[in-house]
Order: C-alpha cells, then sequence, then structure tokens
C-alpha cells in the first residue's frame, strides 16, 4: 500500500475526530471533575465503548495475535482470563462509584489516600502509576509505529508513525479533556469492533475458503498450535505469569478504573460492563483468528509482532479493508494513549502537587493537569523510540508492577485495620521488585515477576497493617456508606 494513500488516511482521520471533539469541547464546563471524569455523567453505550476503547489498545490485534503465531491457543486462554476478571468490575465498580460520587474523588489513588488518611499514599501511588504506565503506553505508539512501516512496505518511517499517533492523542485530549476522549473512543470503539471483524471474515475466506478449512489446515500442519502448552511458550508458569497480573487489570490500573467513577448511575455502569463483555469476546476471537491465519499463511516470520502488519500486505485482503484495519488498529492505540495521558495527569495535579503545595485552587489544578498531558506525551514518545519487543509481553509487565496496588484497594473497601504504612510498603517494595525481576530478567523457582510482586504486595500489606495503627473513623465512614447505599439499592 503506497504511502501516500495511508497518510491521507490518517489526515482524514484525524480531521473526523478533531471535529468530534472540538464538538465535545463546547460541553466541556471549567472545573477539574468536567475536564478529567466529564462531570460524572457519561451514559452506558458512550462509558461501554470508551471503556473497551482504552482497554483493547494495539496489544489486541498486534500483541495478542503475535501471542498466537507464537503459542498457540493458550493466548486464548490467557485473554479469556482477563474478561473473566469484569466480575471485579461488576463487583468493585458501584463501590467506586458510590464513594466517588459521595467523596467527590477524581483519581483512584486520591481514593486510597483518603480512605488510609495519608496524603503519602496518594502521592506515591501516583508516582508509581506513572512509572509503570509509561511503558504501557509507549506500546500503544511502537505498535502504531511497526504497523504503518509494514504495511507500507517501509515507506513510511517506524519513527514517523510513532510521532503521528503521539501527536493525535495529545491534540484530541488537550482539546476537550475526558468528554473529547470519550466521544472520539464511541468512534474509535465501533471502528475497532467493526473493521476487525469484517476483515477476519476476508481472510479466512479468500485465504482458506472458509474457518472449516483453516482449522483443518491448523491440524494438520500446526497441531500442537491447538493444544495447550503448544509448541511451549505457554507453559504453566509463563500462563500465570501473564494471566494473574491481566485478570487484575480493572482494578490496578487507573486509567481503567478512574471510569468507574464516570457513568451518571448505577444503572448506566451495568450497561457498561454488559457492553464491555459483548465487545471484548468479540474481540478476542478475532485478534485469534488473525495469529491462526498468520501462523499458516506466513510461517517464517521472525517476530510475532510482524504477523499483523505483514499479513495485511498480502494480496488476498484488499487494499481498502488493510486500510481500514490499520485506522482501527490506530485508533484502538491511540484511545488507550489519550487515557492514560489524562489519567495521569488527573493524578500529578491532584494526588501530588496538592500534597506539595495543599494551597493550589481548583483553577490552577486544572492548569497543571492540562500542562502535564504534552509532557507525558513526550516522555512516552521519547520511550517508544526505544522500541522494545514483543508488544504484549511488555504489556503485561507493565501491569505486573501495577499489580501491587490491588490489596489496598481491595483493603480498602473490606478490611478496617489496612494502614497508610502497609500501603507504602507494599506498593514500593512490591514495584522495586517487580521492576528489579522484569529487567533483570530472574525468575525465582520459575515464577514470573507479577507473581512474585503480587505475593510481596499481599504480604506486606497484611503483615505492616497489622503492626502499625488504622484510621478506624475513616474506615467507619468509609465502608458504613458503602454498606447502607448498597443495602438500600439492593445492589450485591
Amino acid at each position: 500500500m503506497s504511502a501516500s494513500t495511508i497518510y491521507l488516511a490518517l489526515i482524514l482521520y484525524f480531521f473526523v475526530g478533531s471535529i468530534i471533539a472540538q464538538q465535545a469541547r463546547k460541553r466541556l464546563g471549567r472545573g477539574v471533575n468536567d475536564f478529567f471524569l466529564a462531570g460524572r455523567s457519561l451514559g452506558g453505550v458512550v462509558a461501554a465503548l470508551t471503556y473497551s476503547a482504552t482497554t483493547y489498545s494495539a496489544f489486541m490485534l498486534v500483541g495478542l495475535a503475535g501471542f498466537t503465531y507464537v503459542g498457540g491457543v493458550g493466548a486464548l486462554g490467557f485473554e479469556l482470563i482477563y474478561l473473566s476478571g469484569l466480575i471485579l468490575v461488576a463487583f468493585f465498580g458501584p463501590r467506586f462509584w458510590l464513594v466517588g460520587n459521595r467523596f467527590n474523588y477524581l483519581t483512584p489513588t486520591e481514593m486510597m489516600g483518603d480512605r488510609y488518611q495519608s496524603k503519602a499514599v496518594s502521592a506515591v501511588s501516583a508516582v508509581a502509576a506513572v512509572i509503570f504506565l509509561i511503558p504501557y503506553s509507549s506500546v500503544q505508539l511502537i505498535g502504531i509505529g511497526a504497523l504503518l512501516e509494514g504495511i507500507s512496505g517501509g515507506a513510511i518511517p517506524y519513527l514517523a508513525g510513532v510521532i503521528i499517533a503521539a501527536v493525535i492523542a495529545v491534540y484530541w485530549t488537550w482539546t476537550g479533556g475526558l468528554k473529547a476522549v470519550a466521544w472520539t473512543d464511541s468512534l474509535q470503539g465501533i471502528m475497532m469492533l467493526t473493521v476487525a471483524t469484517l476483515s477476519v471474515v476476508f481472510i479466512v475466506y479468500r485465504g482458506f475458503g472458509g474457518f472449516g478449512n483453516m482449522f483443518t489446515q491448523l491440524e494438520m500442519q500446526y497441531p500442537q498450535w491447538l493444544t495447550v502448552p503448544g509448541p511451549g511458550f505457554f507453559n504453566f508458569n509463563a500462563f500465570v505469569g501473564l494471566s494473574l497480573p491481566w485478570f487484575f487489570f480493572s482494578l490496578s490500573n487507573p486509567q481503567v478504573s478512574q471510569r468507574l467513577f464516570m457513568p451518571r448511575s448505577l444503572g448506566q455502569m451495568r450497561i457498561m460492563v454488559m457492553g464491555f463483555l459483548v465487545f471484548g469476546f468479540i474481540y478476542t476471537l478475532v485478534s485469534i483468528l488473525w495469529g491462526f491465519s498468520a501462523r499458516l499463511l506466513l510461517p517464517g516470520l521472525a517476530r510475532g509482532d510482524d504477523a499483523t502488519p505483514v499479513l495485511l500486505s498480502l494480496d488476498i485482503v484488499p487494499s481498502a479493508i488493510a486500510l481500514l484495519v490499520m485506522l482501527g488498529i490506530s485508533a484502538a492505540a491511540i484511545s488507550t494513549v489519550n487515557s492514560i495521558i489524562l489519567s495521569l495527569s488527573s493524578m500529578v495535579c491532584r494526588d501530588v502537587c496538592k500534597t506539595v503545595a495543599v494551597d493550589i485552587d481548583e483553577d490552577k489544578e486544572l492548569l497543571i493537569g492540562r500542562i502535564f498531558v504534552p509532557v507525558f506525551t513526550i516522555f512516552i514518545l521519547a520511550f517508544a523510540t526505544l522500541r522494545l519487543d514483543l508488544i504484549a509481553a511488555l504489556s503485561v509487565a507493565s501491569s505486573a508492577g501495577l499489580l501491587v496496588m490491588v490489596p489496598a484497594l481491595i483493603g480498602a473497601f473490606f478490611w478496617k485495620k489496612g494502614t497508610a504504612a502497609g500501603v507504602l510498603s507494599s506498593v514500593v517494595i512490591g514495584g522495586l521488585v517487580a521492576m528489579v525481576l522484569q529487567y533483570s530478567g530472574w525468575r525465582p523457582l520459575g515464577f514470573w515477576p507479577g507473581v512474585w510482586s503480587g505475593l510481596v504486595a499481599v504480604t506486606l500489606f497484611v503483615i505492616v497493617s497489622l503492626l502499625t495503627s488504622p484510621p478506624e473513623e475513616k474506615a467507619e465512614e468509609f465502608m458504613g456508606y458503602i454498606k447502607s447505599e448498597l443495602d438500600r439499592r439492593k445492589v450485591i
């Protein structure tokens, strides 16, 4: 596909998205809640689409397809673990929403700081989120850069693709905050699902004559790819190490859990959860089929992450479909990047700056948050230039670091004896364990970093909390309010 065609498509995509972002800006209020949470007023359908677009990123059609290419059907089990983690959203979502409205929380880390009565908890948790989400954000730009380079046959340099994606993400985020992100996510979510589903049908029927023939060829040529552990990648330790952080993704990743504050009612939240479940199941199957198709049609690839870009360059994929898929994957990645940028900026202005300077008024707080939108984009862009390998693995590595937030979050809702010291020790030391193990490649007893960071975080949170004094009054207020409201509304 020619570079000029791709550039023209990207310009059109940017133009349409910018019109939506500008329309969202006209309805944007002036406060931090309006900019970062869309005034807590999202309807269920829009909430479902922005939740889906934020969650399912370049990881899916590039990363998960690459995992399938390398490891076979184990990739399906790995991703279904994430979908099963949706039970956490169904259970914790109403609780997040209730306390978010009651105490006017802007970020999940602010909620933790207030619950444990410690500004240090808010600030340290926010900094930890920045450290682990920068690499995850860069994964999205890496995916777009590799995709544009591959589909254009190298005519579009990798760095050009990365810069284009970063510019689009920062412009839409700066223009209209969360409302612009949610509205553009709705467009992008519809585009992602429609195009991905349509494209896989074209590939399967034009490449193999139908789904039956494709799986017959898989059984004949790659029988191991249809079994677990398959060709060897998805052994027990690898599967657990990858899946454990993914199961808790909806709680551990603040750009996702922050969206639990945004629906305008619990009824709209239920619509959001059901919509996301349907979206996620379809998108997962499509990504797995992409990977299997690439394994049959492109057996000699050196990197799994190259499966989708090279597959799109084959003659069996019509140019128009390949172009739409490229836009769909780009949309998925950009929606994740602008959501993370927005979430990190909100945590800096609320949880870090207000800890250092408590007298910041709302106008200054909003200004600081908006300034950090391009600042974080620059950091993410710089990290993406490193072009680290295997998108899916890097995504899970970031989730392994963020997993250390989960014990404190669960404790906030269900354990009155949890303390700030317990949170700080679990987040700091657990995060360090994740970083050391991830970047040294050391896996004690064969277990991956996510397993150890989770175990260390749980152990430290419990032990240190038992040795220190909890904020009993706040715990009673926080947990008592949730219980009374859930009882009154007859919510589990």
